[in-house]
Formats: structure tokens, sequence, C-alpha cells
């Protein structure tokens, strides 16, 4: 499924799966989930902080800091990511901050993310262009991302993640920073592009709004039941 010509087609992808994943540190159990996430699913993962809810995700991403203990597995379309490092496991991130590189230009921002295979600044210009323009930003390929609102960043980070044609999203609170107004109509453009492309994705948050918005299931964790 393409939508146009401003998301590069996403690696054609399968079911996300969490395979009996355990993580602790320091001799205390954290978490344990399997779950099994299809093409354009969200699933929210629920909890308090320290619970482990961005641990799960540094997991699934390929960079949980080595003093955590883990068990279990990760597997993309069948295909076991658990030993793929993270800049092969093709993941598209977001995070609580936009983490948008300040000496690039907003367009600049999301030439970087498009695949190597698209040869030509012609040609990656017109894609960076295409991914402005669906999310409203027309003409905004030279700005400085410093003048940017905060949603006009996260809708950049999110077209610069699409644009690096992700197997899956991991969406870490993605919407806290934002003002209520900004948040739902983030919330909205966030999942019905992650519903467009088929991508399995894992969202964690604290915010019951967020996974009512999602949709999908919900599995809390550091409450009195662990999934």
């Amino acid at each position: 499924m393409q939508e146009n010509a401003g998301s590069k087609s996403p690696i054609k992808t399968g079911c996300l799966t969490l395979s009996e994943v355990t993580i602790g540190l320091g001799g205390r159990a954290l978490l344990a989930i399997s779950a099994t996430i299809a093409p354009g699913e969200v699933l929210t993962i629920m909890g308090p902080s320290g619970s482990g809810k961005s641990t799960l995700l540094a997991f699934a991403g390929g960079f949980l800091d080595p003093a955590f203990d883990v068990s279990g597995r990760i597997l993309i379309d069948g295909k076991d990511l658990t030993a793929v490092p993270a800049n092969r496991r093709h993941a598209g991130i977001l995070f609580q901050d936009p983490l948008l590189f300040p000496h690039l230009s907003v367009g600049g921002n999301i030439v970087f993310a498009i695949a190597p295979d698209v040869k030509g600044r012609g040609a990656r210009r017109r894609l960076a262009d295409a991914a402005l323009d669906e999310v409203g930003l027309a003409g905004f390929f030279d700005r400085d991302p410093d003048t940017l609102s905060g949603g006009q960043k996260a809708r950049v980070a999110l077209q610069r993640v699409l644009v690096s044609a992700p197997r899956f999203l991991l969406l870490d609170e993605p919407f806290s920073n934002l003002d209520a107004a900004l948040r739902q109509q983030t919330r909205e453009l966030v999942f019905s592009k992650a519903r467009a492309a088929g991508l399995p994705t894992i969202l964690v948050t604290h915010d019951s709004a967020d996974a009512e918005a999602a949709g999908g299931r919900v599995i809390e964790i550091g409450m009195e039941e662990q999934a």
C-alpha cells in the first residue's frame, strides 16, 4: 500500500512478535511479556514511571543497556531480530522529544532519513517535499527547525521516520510534551499513518487517552498483575 511519493513505501512487513520476553535489573524482575502485533495494529503498554516501558522499547529497537538481564526473542514476519544490530532492524522510533537535527533544515531532516537507494539530490528533495506536503508543511523545506511549533516538529519527526521505510514502529510517549489540542491531533495523525503503512506498532504510555486513541490491545505492567 502506498500513500503517495511523500512516504517511501515501507519494506513489506508482517507480524511483530515479542516471544516470552522477560527483563530484569539487579536481580529484580521488571516485566514479562508475550504478544504478537499484526501489521497496522497498535499494542499499548501502560505503566507508571520505572515499570520498564521504555526498557521494552529499547529491547525491541536493539539498543538496550547490557546492564539489564533479558531473555526471550523479538521477531518480525517470523525472522528473529534478537541478535540483529539496531541499525539493521528497520525500526521506526518516536520519542517524547522530536529530536530534530538543529544543524539541518526541516527538509534536511527528512532527506537524512531517506534510504540511500534513492539516488540523486533532486529525487531525494522531491520525496522530502512531498512528505512535508502530506502533513500540511508544504514550503517548509528550508525552514530552521527551531522556528517550528511543537506540533509542527512532531509532524516532521513522524515523516522522517516514515521515509526511512521502517518495518515496525516504537512510540515512546511521543504525545506527552504537546498541549491537549495538539496531542489529540497528533495521535490521530500517527495512528492513521501507522495503519495506512501496515506497520505493527508498540506504544508505551502512562496516559489512558493515548491507549484509547490507539484503539488496540492494552497490556498493563508495574501494576498488581503483570502481563
